[in-house]
């Protein structure tokens, strides 16, 4: 089956997809340079199958994620095609984020080591299909970042799940401000399980795929290996270790308008910038973000992508989303005009309608 998916993907759009089986590994590289990786739905319908067949095969005993070609692991150059399809009301807006969820979903429940190098900027599809992975491996080049209350949306693709399981309240503040990660802060903040060095990547696929019929501790001790030997910015700290306190205080709240009210206070220019940077937001995903985190910290994977899934219908038929994607994807003059305009006109109502059962549209696993 490995084979017969790589023969296809010369004669299809799957070559924007490399599958290929590489001893007892089973390869997958994004291929598709010319729009900086971005995840379509193409890919997606290419990347679903090749993880079933994974989780079969005797012979196929771990699976490595990579991209390499631009440094570039992205989703926002596909983010204006859905906003158009949902503009038309098009299925595609529907299959795509059900898809998505679905690949999200077999990555965070598969069944054999997953390897995913994240070498590069990661955010939307590219965190999707990467931090439910057992392990997942930065480098100085990466950067992470889920700003998606800058477009109208909300850090979809299972952050509800893995934001607010990061220590104290990071996920909060990462999901409300857009706040970039670069490089070792990917793995200090706990968004990867190792750091190596962008010139050993190579050495380390290489050893990665020399090992035999190798086990989850056997991938684990060369990664090991290897994130001890890393030297760039070893001894440099977390950025945000010296605000650390002071977000876990700040994002305790459970309302928008008390975490805005504890920047206001505190006062400090760290503070006054974060207020800045979250009083450009739309409010309404800023209060489905909020409570997306909240109830996603108690939830199972699955049942967060089901809301997840609820959520993102719910967007594709508000004005937000389409208004954000004009504003910094399409115009790019970074004004937009959210409706409503107020934190205090989305009320308990509009935030509940968001979160409601779609019933026999919901995504079921």
């Amino acid at each position: 089956l490995f084979e017969c998916l790589n023969k296809m993907s010369k004669h299809t759009d799957a070559a924007e997809v490399l599958l290929e089986r590489k001893g007892c590994a089973g390869v997958i590289t994004l291929n598709r340079p010319k729009f900086l990786n971005a995840l379509n739905l193409s890919m997606i319908r290419h990347i679903y199958p090749q993880l079933k067949v994974c989780n079969c095969p005797k012979e196929i005993t771990w699976i490595l994620l990579k991209v390499y070609f631009n440094r570039i692991f992205l989703e926002f150059s596909s983010i204006d095609l859905i906003s158009e399809a949902g503009k038309a009301n098009q299925k595609i807006a529907q299959d795509f984020f059900r898809e998505e969820y679905t690949l999200n979903n077999a990555i965070g429940s598969c069944r054999k080591p997953y390897v995913a190098l994240i070498h590069g900027i990661t955010m939307g599809g590219g965190v999707g299909l990467s931090v439910h992975g057992q392990f997942r491996v930065a480098t100085e080049k990466s950067l992470f970042a889920m700003p998606e209350t800058a477009i109208g949306l909300f850090p979809d693709v299972g952050g509800g799940y893995f934001l607010p399981r990061l220590r104290g309240k990071l996920g909060y503040f990462l999901a409300l401000t857009g706040f970039r990660l670069k490089g070792r802060d990917v793995y200090a903040a706990g968004i990867a399980t190792h750091f190596v060095d962008s010139e050993k990547l190579g050495m380390l696929e290489e050893d990665l795929l020399a090992l035999k019929s190798p086990s989850k501790e056997n991938i684990a001790d060369v990664l090991d290996a290897y994130h001890a030997k890393s030297k760039i910015d070893q001894d440099k700290s977390f950025i945000l270790e010296e605000h650390m306190d002071n977000i876990n205080s700040w994002f305790s709240a459970n309302t928008v308008e008390q975490i805005i009210e504890n920047l206001q206070q505190d006062g400090s220019s760290f503070a006054l910038e974060q207020l800045k940077i979250i009083n450009k937001m739309s409010p309404t995903s800023l209060k489905i973000t909020l409570r997306q985190l909240i109830e996603g910290s108690s939830k199972t994977l699955q049942e967060v992508f089901t809301m997840e899934y609820r959520l993102s219908q719910a967007c594709m038929g508000g004005h937000d989303f389409y208004e954000g994607v004009r504003a910094v994807l399409i115009d790019k003059d970074q004004s937009p005009k959210w409706k409503p305009a107020d934190l205090k006109e989305v009320t308990d109502e509009d935030l509940n309608n968001y979160f409601k059962s779609l019933g026999s549209n919901d995504l079921k696993f």
